[in-house]
């Protein structure tokens, strides 16, 4: 038989916190197809090359990649294409005023099943790290690595 849906569905975007400096997070509904969210639920979804636009005001993500569904006919979904996001008006205004600022950049961090079982989609307002900022964290990364190492001993 087709493979298992799991309960927990938590699709992570791991170089984000290396790569920005995040400013401010948001979690936003997606509008999916029918064979989307059943391919979410198997866990077959890759957020990491992903960014959020504007387009009429609305706010769209693109670049997430949604591995067809096997299971589906003539129905099935394109696997790359551009999926909107809903979010309250006053947030919307929000980030279109951020937005503005140069250098910043929105990116989703995470995709999930809320314990309704709709599609969520975290998202942040970034800036850009600098090679010295990279360097920190990846300082910072191994200092609390070593301090775990050493309290299991």
């Amino acid at each position: 038989m087709g493979e298992q849906l799991s309960k927990e569905v938590n699709i992570r975007n791991k170089k984000a916190s290396f790569l920005y400096e995040f400013l401010e997070k948001f979690e936003a509904g997606i509008q999916l197809k029918g064979t989307e969210i059943k391919s979410i639920r198997m866990g077959k979804a890759s957020i990491k090359e992903g960014y959020c636009a504007f387009k009429n005001g609305e706010l769209f993500v693109y670049n997430i990649n949604i591995t067809p569904y096997e299971n589906a006919s003539f129905t099935n979904h394109e696997s790359k294409r551009a999926r909107k996001l809903l979010l309250h008006k006053q947030e919307i205004d929000k980030l279109i005023k951020k937005k503005k600022d140069v250098g910043l950049t929105i990116i989703p961090t995470l995709l999930f099943i809320n314990n309704k079982g709709y599609a969520k989609l975290n998202i942040a307002l970034v800036k850009g790290k600098k090679i010295a900022d990279k360097r920190e964290s990846l300082k910072e990364k191994d200092a609390k690595r070593q301090m775990d190492r050493a309290l299991k001993i």
